[in-house]
């Protein structure tokens, strides 16, 4: 009901649950609220409950639909690590630092002075794309491949920005887009509608639904580039 209100463009489908989370008994009318749709994005809010692990762990073994994992997702996974090997989905992981060194069991430090390194091994050990977020967000494919995104500012380090990424992923996917094509496309325009958004609002206030007020925006821009004659 909360989302329905809040998202009036958004479709929604009820789902059992257990004291307000997600459980084994969500999985049959989950999947079967997956048929026919082309991509899955799953994580943020979920919670990290042994119910919802869970779930996850056997949804994630069943489908085969592109599906970018974040934010609880991922914890989830860091305690259960033989699921990410079962995944057969085309999957794009978009941990922050903190997500990231608890996938792996290492401090946050750790990641942080091999970002490039890190994601490289993360994506090649299972087999997906991985979105390393952070200042100078790094996306590694399986096969060895790094970009480093040269949008964003700090001002996006704030509480909800990594889920519009999520979303925003997730949406290309559903329109048919290769994972690796798709995170690189998503954090560009992501980090391009922050800076647009601080032009208008400074570092400092910037909240997530700017990013999604400015993303328009900034589609509209990166669709008027030309490369320089």
């Amino acid at each position: 009901p909360i989302l329905e209100v809040k998202l009036t463009e958004a479709m929604t489908e009820p789902l059992p649950e257990e004291e307000g989370f997600l459980s084994p008994a969500s999985l049959p009318p989950l999947l079967e609220a997956l048929k026919g749709k082309t991509a899955l994005a799953i994580g943020p809010g979920m919670g990290t409950k042994e119910g919802v692990k869970e779930m996850l762990s056997r949804l994630l073994r069943d489908i085969s639909l592109p599906t970018v994992i974040d934010a609880d997702g991922i914890n989830l996974l860091a305690s259960a690590k033989g699921v990410l090997q079962e995944i057969k989905a085309p999957s794009v992981l978009t941990p922050h630092p903190g997500e990231m060194a608890r996938l792996i069991g290492v401090e946050t430090a750790q990641i942080q002075a091999k970002r490039i390194e890190t994601a490289r091994e993360v994506a090649e050990r299972y087999n997906c794309v991985v979105v390393l977020k952070g200042s100078r967000t790094v996306i590694a494919s399986p096969s060895g491949e790094v970009f480093i995104n040269p949008t964003g500012n700090p001002g996006m380090a704030s509480g909800g920005t990594g889920d519009v990424l999520t979303g925003m992923i997730g949406a290309l996917l559903a329109q048919g887009m290769e994972p690796l094509e798709a995170a690189k496309l998503a954090v560009y325009l992501h980090g391009l509608s922050g800076d647009l958004a601080a032009e208008e609002v400074g570092e400092v206030a910037l909240v997530a639904t700017d990013l999604l007020r400015c993303l328009p925006k900034a589609i509209k821009e990166l669709q008027g580039w030309r490369p320089p004659s």
